[in-house]
């Protein structure tokens, strides 16, 4: 194998093997994996835009028998900081989504045992009742599947469900590495690396357009991160011709503060700038059939990000307005509208809101008053 060779065939938009992903994250250096990421980036996304979203990560419940090793959120069933969400907090997070802008609610929580499919159908319709412009990013693989063990249904009836009640799109939460060996270690709780493809491939027959992320840097090997993007490549293949599929891919790094994982010894959160970028890279090289690629700022922070937009990125995702569960395990990144557009100026792009779908949306008021103020002050 030459590296010259593989980079050549990537530009031709062809699947690299296992083995050629993992000779050139072995034998290429970072600048030619780069150049090639950005060539390939130019080429699924045209122009100069980097995209970003406004919306917020809120819970239904921190309630969950999952038991994962990296999580600081989740509480047992009856621990005193147990909670389910009520639907008035729900009102006042979404009007304050609204007032900042956004239209989109990334809602997920934990495994709770006694949450069911009629919890989720009935809380879906009265949000979309009060709320009809506001979008359900809604659950993830591991919620869907929890869902409908309890129900003893397929996962296609639990989606077709959500999907009438008012989900519209699926989360790619709880993929973390997709091996079993690595999932029965730090996320034993939790549906298999199989059944989380699966719950994709029926979300994607449904045309729920879904997301696709990986967690990385804990106890996985560079073998089981590249099986990972495989697996993803593969489903992707496999959507009908009507569904989106994937429409986007976010690799962050394992965040170890406090988390089980660290205090057991069995892994911390060792991952450089520079691999960091390389995986980014490499996502974008492997999946050629996965048009958006997001830098994860949240977990990486503005400058390793921005340079992940010359590294095959072309979206800078969310400015979060909350977020609970990454940040429990020590990601304290945070970017205002006028902020995240900045750092993508910066980076020498021309930053474009978005929808969900990656449909581009024009900025609201609120946040063009916002930049007019903030410019006056500037002047000032």
């Amino acid at each position: 194998m030459a590296v010259s060779n593989l980079l050549g065939r990537a530009l031709a938009l062809e699947h690299l093997s296992l083995e050629e992903g993992l000779f050139l994250f072995d034998e290429a250096t970072t600048a030619e994996l780069m150049y090639t990421a950005n060539a390939l980036r130019t080429h699924h996304v045209p122009g100069n835009k980097v995209t970003w979203i406004i919306d917020r990560n809120s819970n239904t419940t921190n309630v969950c028998i999952a038991n994962c090793k990296f999580c600081n959120f989740f509480r047992k069933p009856g621990h005193e900081e147990s909670y389910v969400t009520s639907i008035e907090v729900y009102k006042q997070k979404i009007d304050e989504l609204f007032k900042f802008g956004g239209d989109q609610l990334l809602l997920q929580g934990g495994h709770h045992p006694d949450l069911g499919l009629d919890y989720y159908c009935k809380l879906f319709k009265e949000l979309k009742q009060l709320y009809p412009d506001l979008k359900l990013h809604a659950l993830g693989p591991p919620e869907i599947a929890h869902v409908a063990k309890l129900e003893q249904a397929s996962h296609t009836e639990v989606l077709s469900a959500l999907k009438e009640a008012g989900l519209d799109s699926l989360p790619g939460a709880g993929a973390e590495i997709l091996s079993d060996r690595v999932r029965r270690l730090i996320s034993k709780g939790k549906c298999g690396g199989e059944e989380w493809l699966d719950v994709m491939r029926a979300a994607h027959q449904l045309d729920i357009t879904t997301s696709a992320t990986m967690m990385f840097g804990h106890i996985e090997t560079n073998k089981e991160r590249f099986e990972h993007l495989i697996a993803l490549r593969q489903v992707q293949s496999e959507k009908p011709a009507h569904a989106k599929g994937f429409i986007a891919f976010i690799p962050w790094p394992f965040m170890d503060e406090g988390t089980l994982l660290k205090k057991l010894k069995r892994a911390r959160n060792d991952v450089t700038s520079d691999e960091y970028v390389r995986m980014i890279a490499l996502s974008r090289i492997m999946l050629p059939n996965i048009t958006n690629i997001q830098a994860s700022w949240l977990t990486v922070g503005k400058k390793v990000a921005q340079i992940c937009l010359h590294s095959g990125a072309n979206d800078f995702g969310s400015i979060m307005i909350e977020e609970n569960v990454v940040s429990a395990a020590g990601a304290a990144f945070r970017f205002t509208a006028n902020g995240i557009q900045e750092a993508i100026r910066e980076a020498g792009f021309v930053p474009q809101l978005r929808n969900q779908q990656y449909g581009e949306r024009a900025l609201p008021p609120q946040i063009v008053q916002q930049q007019l103020d903030h410019n006056t002050m500037i002047v000032d």
